[in-house]
């Protein structure tokens, strides 16, 4: 089945240096039309509504395939495009449960081990591709072989930040970020070279959580367990290493992860969430940027994950959120401030924003790993949400509506 990538910001750590700004600022817009002939003011209102919406996902689209073509042209060592399109780690592929005799034929025909992981009971292994075949040939051969392989794709953060101070500590319940690295966590665990090392996103993430410098969080003193999966790889995000944190998180008795990233679907990253929600560790996910024609974003469309988008200041959806094939919550996400490396505030906007208000306030429901306590938690949070009767495509309503610091 084709379709378009769920990228529209570079993942990895020279994309979240070099584009993480520029790419989150969201292309110019067009307009409502002016001018409103008095004979149907509602019908050209609604006309010119769905006008804006169309041009603003032609114009989303035409930033995603730049990005990534700037991307594949700038790390032609590092990324590569899968069957689908979508960036992943070059010359690599992930077999899912793969057994030895399969194995034994990959390496006879010039596959190499990388690694071979198991992550809360789900096997995996990563091979290097034969020098000079592309990543689709390589998937299509081993497909042929039987093996349930699939590219390593990469995730891209959801959000623009700016330099950021970190976030508050506190001795409060725990929540994790699955991001860049974390400025002041209390926890930190690096999945990808040069990881732990703090960035803006990851640390502005964190800040909406715990707090602190002026900055309204939704769990004050909340303590910060911060996987880093991009480091200093130019592919990193991408979907063995997410998989890792989350067993790692699993691991630290860590009750909530947020998860400000999008990519496409990925088997084993799947079957990993799935292990990691059945041992009670709930997912919290933004639906990206790409815009609401764009397809499903993942990890938020997966089974269970608590899919958030986001909302300005009149509570309307941002124009450039994503989706997912479930929506969950909505949380504020622009017109809103985080504290920056000056001590300042600044403004920030995008879905990476709204998820960890929502896993801030899961959390403060449900502060301890629980499998038996989750649903009662999210009753709870459902209760709290606020429901605007006249906005659509907000899930199960506005969940720490207060949390917003306005930007001024």
């Amino acid at each position: 089945m084709k379709r378009a990538t769920t990228w529209l910001m570079a993942g990895g750590a020279a994309m979240l240096a070099a584009t993480t700004a520029a790419a989150q600022l969201l292309p110019r817009m067009p307009g409502l039309p002016v001018d409103i002939p008095g004979r149907a003011i509602g019908d050209t209102l609604a006309q010119g509504a769905a006008r804006v919406a169309e041009e603003a996902g032609r114009t989303l689209e035409q930033a995603r395939r730049s990005t990534i073509a700037r991307l594949v042209r700038d790390h032609p060592d590092a990324i590569a495009l899968d069957p689908q399109g979508d960036p992943a780690r070059a010359g690599e592929v992930v077999i899912d449960s793969p057994d030895e005799s399969l194995l034994t034929v990959a390496f006879a025909r010039g596959y190499a081990m990388i690694e071979r992981d198991d992550v809360l009971g789900v096997g995996f292994v990563r091979l290097r591709t034969p020098p000079g075949r592309s990543l689709k040939a390589a998937i299509a051969e081993l497909r042929k072989l039987g093996a349930a392989v699939s590219a390593d794709q990469l995730h891209a953060p959801s959000g623009r930040a700016p330099a950021m101070a970190a976030p508050s500590g506190g001795i409060g319940p725990i929540v994790g970020v699955i991001d860049g690295g974390v400025a002041g966590a209390a926890l930190s665990r690096g999945f990808a070279s040069g990881a732990p090392r703090a960035n803006d996103h990851g640390t502005a993430v964190a800040s909406l959580i715990a707090g602190g410098r002026g900055i309204q969080g939704a769990l004050p003193g909340a303590r910060i367990a911060a996987a880093d999966v991009y480091g200093s790889d130019p592919a990193g995000g991408n979907a063995t290493a997410i998989a890792k944190a989350l067993g790692w998180m699993v691991e630290q008795r860590v009750p909530v992860v947020t998860i400000s990233l999008a990519g496409p679907a990925n088997p084993t990253l799947a079957r990993v969430v799935a292990a990691a929600q059945a041992r009670g560790l709930v997912i919290v996910a933004a639906v990206g940027n790409n815009g609401p024609a764009a397809p499903p974003a993942y990890p938020a469309s997966y089974p269970g994950v608590i899919a958030v988008t986001g909302v300005d200041a009149r509570d309307r959806p941002l124009i450039e959120a994503g989706r997912a094939v479930h929506l969950d919550y909505a949380a504020p996400g622009a017109d809103m401030l985080a504290a920056g490396s000056d001590g300042r505030p600044r403004k920030v906007r995008g879905t990476s924003f709204a998820a960890p208000l929502v896993a801030g306030t899961i959390a403060r429901f449900y502060p301890a790993l629980a499998p038996g306590a989750i649903r009662p938690a999210l009753a709870r949070v459902d209760a709290a949400a606020q429901k605007p009767g006249n906005r659509k495509n907000l899930g199960r309503g506005i969940v720490c509506k207060e949390c917003r610091t306005p930007a001024q």
